[in-house]
C-alpha cells in the first residue's frame, strides 16, 4: 500500500462545469491515498468545497462523497431565472451548439445584457440559495478537517476577499458564485461582492500557509488555450469569459515561477519564501466543446458526462504522478510562460 500522500486543493469556478471537479473529487476520495489538508475553491469550487468538508466530518471519505452526489442532484434542479430547463441528447459538442442556436437561449443571453437583475423587485429570488442554506456549517467552519478558503470579489474595491473558518456561511458561497448579470450583489458586512472568479479562480496564496503541504493540485474547468480565432458573437463571448475566468490563475501561477526561479538560483534563501509544487487536473479537450451556455444550463445529461470526465482526468492523473506529490510539480510552469 502506497504511503498516503497530503495535498492541497484548488477549485476553480465555472458554473455548471463544476460538475468536471465532482468526478476528480470523487475519484480522489475513491483511492483513498491522498488526504487533503486545504481547499481554495471559488464559485461552484467553493459549492464543491463546501460540501467536500460537510461530507468528510460527517463521515469521512464516504460521507464527502455522498455530500457531493447531493450538491449535484441539487444543481441539477436550479434554473436561471430567465432560462427554461432543456432536455439534452448526442454528445457535449452537439449539446452545447444546440443551446446557442436555440431562441430561449438567444434570447436570455440578451435580456441578461438589458435586464438587471435588480429590475425584478420584489419578485426576486436568488434559486442558488436554497442549496447553499443547507449545508451544515458547524461542519463546513469545523477547525478540524481540511481548511477552507472561499474566494470572492469586493465590487467596491475591486480586491479579492478570501472567506475561511467561521466566516463561512451560506452568504458567502452565494458571494463566491454571484454572476452580476444574473443576480444581486451579496451584501456581508456592509460590503458587497460579486463572483470570485474575477479576482481569483480560485486563490492560490492562502495555500502557501505555514503547515500546509507543498503540493497544490489545481482542478482546471475553464481550458487556458484555444488554437483557433474565435468569429462567432457566441464564440467571441464565450472566449472571453475563459480569458477573464483564467486571467487571475495565471497571475498566481507567474508569481510562483518568478519565486521558484530566485529559490532556485540563490537570490532568496532556503525558507525565504514556500516552495510550491504545481500539479493540474484538467480535460481542456472536452471544455473546448462546451461553452458559457453549458455553465449555465444545469442539465443532468451534461452534469453526468462532466463527473465521468472528472473521474477519468483525475485517474489518469493519479496513475502518470501520484508518485510525484511531494517530490515534483508535474505542471511546467516554465514551459505554460514561454
Amino acid at each position: 500500500m502506497a504511503k498516503t500522500k497530503r495535498i492541497n486543493l484548488a477549485l476553480q469556478g465555472g458554473g455548471a462545469h463544476g460538475a468536471f471537479t465532482w468526478g476528480v473529487l470523487d475519484r480522489l476520495l475513491e483511492d483513498g491515498r491522498v488526504d487533503v489538508a486545504a481547499i481554495s475553491g471559488t464559485s461552484a469550487g467553493a459549492m464543491n468545497a463546501a460540501a467536500f468538508k460537510s461530507g468528510w466530518i460527517e463521515d469521512g471519505r464516504d460521507g464527502a462523497r455522498a455530500k457531493l452526489d447531493w450538491l449535484w442532484s441539487q444543481m441539477g434542479a436550479v434554473q436561471d431565472l430567465r432560462m427554461p430547463r432543456w432536455m439534452a441528447a448526442g454528445l457535449p459538442g452537439t449539446f452545447s451548439a444546440m443551446v446557442e442556436a436555440s431562441p430561449a437561449y438567444q434570447m436570455a443571453d440578451a435580456a441578461s445584457r438589458l435586464v438587471s437583475p435588480y429590475a425584478y423587485g420584489p419578485f426576486y429570488s436568488n434559486p442558488l440559495q436554497p442549496v447553499a442554506e443547507a449545508f451544515e456549517y458547524d461542519k463546513v467552519c469545523a477547525a478540524h478537517g481540511p481548511q477552507l478558503f472561499i474566494g470572492a470579489t469586493n465590487v467596491h474595491s475591486g480586491k479579492i476577499r478570501v472567506f475561511q473558518g467561521d466566516e463561512i456561511g451560506a452568504d458567502v458561497l452565494l458571494a463566491s458564485a454571484c454572476l452580476p448579470t444574473m443576480f444581486q450583489a451579496i451584501e456581508i458586512e456592509g460590503e458587497h461582492y460579486w463572483d470570485g472568479g474575477y479576482t481569483g479562480n480560485p486563490a492560490l496564496f492562502p495555500l502557501f500557509h505555514d503547515g500546509l503541504p507543498e503540493d497544490i493540485v489545481v482542478v482546471n474547468i475553464n481550458p487556458l488555450e484555444r488554437a483557433e480565432v474565435p468569429r462567432s458573437p457566441q464564440d467571441i463571448q464565450n472566449r472571453i469569459n475563459e480569458i477573464s475566468f483564467n486571467s487571475s490563475l495565471l497571475r498566481e501561477l507567474r508569481a510562483i515561477r518568478f519565486v521558484q526561479r530566485l529559490l532556485q538560483n540563490g537570490t532568496l534563501g532556503q525558507g525565504a519564501m514556500k516552495h510550491v509544487l504545481v500539479h493540474m487536473i484538467s480535460d481542456d479537450a472536452l471544455m473546448r466543446e462546451l461553452s458559457v451556455a453549458t455553465k449555465l444550463m444545469p442539465n443532468a445529461f451534461i452534469l453526468n458526462q462532466l463527473k465521468e470526465a472528472g473521474r477519468t482526468a483525475c485517474d489518469t492523473f493519479l496513475s502518470a504522478h501520484f508518485d510525484d506529490l511531494g517530490r515534483r510539480s508535474s505542471t511546467d510552469i516554465e514551459e505554460m510562460f514561454d
